[in-house]
């Protein structure tokens, strides 16, 4: 018989119980921020924040080298112990933004890429409407830049879903694929 152990009901405990890791994916404007708060307040979660927001918010343009910077700074933020960490954004996104705004990833970003750890990576679709932010580049071509994170995540053997629809729908596949990835037999 199976047994669901949600990790509110753990939280903060070291009883050998092993930690979680997972992150938002996807293109800009696609519902990461809002569903990785969701499921932190929901699961009880440590929310970290995408860096390049604290990053670029110093800058009024940046270069390539400045991925690398936010690559390095992104990894830091995820350097904690925590029953369950969920992560606004993880290397993909560094990976494609570089390869599409730049043609090229570099060597420091892919080292951080295949050094992530997530269990699971939840890849948002951009099926919900375009909100400006002014760090936001590309409102015009979501669904082809969706398409190159599909494609990335598959070729590189990424353990990831799909999250899409209306905003209970996209909780509810988070839901169903976290109690999978923590339940105990």
């Amino acid at each position: 018989m199976r047994r669901l152990l949600y990790l509110a009901s753990f939280s903060g405990k070291k009883n050998g119980m092993r930690n979680y890791k997972i992150a938002f994916t996807g293109p800009e404007s696609s519902g990461k921020t809002t569903l990785a708060l969701q499921v932190a307040a929901k699961w009880k979660g440590l929310y970290i924040d995408e860096f390049a927001r604290e990053y670029l918010a110093e800058k009024s343009t940046y270069v390539q080298s400045d991925l690398d910077a936010i690559a390095k700074g992104q990894q830091e933020k995820w350097n904690v112990q925590t029953p369950l960490l969920i992560a606004d954004t993880e290397m993909t996104v560094l990976c494609i933004w570089s390869q599409y705004k730049y043609e090229s990833i570099s060597n420091c970003i892919r080292q951080c890429f295949l050094e992530q750890d997530f269990d699971i990576l939840f890849l948002c679709k951009p099926d919900i409407p375009w909100q400006f932010d002014p760090l936001r580049e590309n409102p015009e071509n979501r669904d082809e830049l969706f398409d190159l994170y599909h494609s990335f995540l598959k070729e590189n053997k990424q353990k990831f879903v799909v999250v899409e629809g209306d905003e209970v729908n996209r909780c509810r596949i988070v839901d169903d694929e976290l109690r999978n990835l923590i339940t105990v037999k």
